[in-house]
């Protein structure tokens, strides 16, 4: 009975898994041997220069300043994005009204998380094309409202100004995303007994008390996947600043996934690009790992 449950088993299985080794580690493993090569993306000819592409990585100052741009989107985008959407998951949950408040959700909570879901059905081409039309100096809509309420001194061309589209660009990124952690949050919450609100209520805690003391603990094992999705996105940041800027002006808004897209499709050098994908895998396992690890801790059972 056991050996037909197992062949049973490897029936179902073995599709599977060959479907995944064909497209998915069989694509990794050629991104190594090319990134071994000179390989120029159309020569059915190529040759091995071993780690000279690595070598000639570890020199590249647009590289560095790409995975700069990279760093500092892993310190603040995860952090911004998570805090942001238990903040608003938490007015959203136990926000309370009346002589509730802290206890229950506020009224028409279900409409405000689809209202902060709505960015999550629009494909990120239409974010980027909307924002990017939304920076727009004359006609955007930011510079529009500033210039409605008396602050067009305020006015900017954000996309234009190397000191501000990065940071225009993160700021996108953000909004992109904290609906999606606002509804995740939100539905973990609704998991948690309302008594123990109840008692940190007649305890005389605050809502930020209830937030920090409660509520994080509580949903701890949620952030932390959600820290490692938004540390892995934050590694990548290729479509919006592609469409948004293309990782300018003067190289500010670069990242290191546009800086293998126009290696590899603007200089034909899939080689180095292969060499730049395959220290990306290293870094961004590396940093998954390190996440998970560092924010580890013993599990509060309710």
């Amino acid at each position: 009975m056991r050996h037909g449950r197992r062949l049973f088993a490897i029936t179902f299985l073995i599709p599977a898994v060959a479907v995944y080794a064909v497209f998915v580690i069989s694509p990794y493993l050629q991104a190594f041997q090319v990134s071994a090569t000179n390989w120029r993306g159309l020569s059915p000819t190529y040759e091995y220069v071993g780690t000279a592409n690595f070598t000639r990585l570890v020199h590249d100052e647009y590289f560095w300043n790409a995975l700069k741009h990279n760093a500092i989107l892993l310190a603040v985008l995860p952090l911004a994005t998570i805090a942001l959407g238990l903040f608003f998951a938490s007015m959203l949950s136990v926000g309370g009204r009346g002589g509730r408040a802290g206890v229950q959700g506020i009224r028409f909570s279900g409409f405000y998380r689809i209202v902060y879901f709505f960015p999550q059905v629009l494909s990120v081409a239409i974010i980027g094309v909307l924002w990017r039309e939304m920076y727009s100096p004359n006609s955007g809509l930011v510079n529009g409202a500033l210039r409605a309420v008396g602050l067009g001194s305020l006015a900017r061309p954000w996309l234009g100004d190397a000191d501000l589209a990065f940071w225009a660009v993160l700021v996108v990124m953000v909004w992109a995303n904290v609906g999606f952690y606002v509804v995740l949050f939100g539905a973990a919450m609704a998991s948690i007994p309302r008594e123990i609100y109840e008692a940190a209520l007649l305890d005389g805690a605050g809502r930020f008390t209830t937030l920090v003391r409660i509520t994080v603990p509580l949903l701890w094992d949620t952030i932390q996947v959600a820290w490692v999705y938004l540390a892995i996105l934050a590694l990548d940041g290729f479509a919006v600043v592609q469409i948004m800027t293309n990782g300018g002006p003067e190289f500010s808004t670069d990242v290191v996934g546009l800086r293998l897209y126009n290696t590899a499709f603007g200089e034909s050098k899939f080689g180095y690009a292969s060499a730049i994908g395959v220290a990306m895998f290293f870094v961004t396992l590396s940093v998954a790992v390190a996440s998970l690890r560092l924010t580890r801790r013993d599990r509060i059972e309710f």
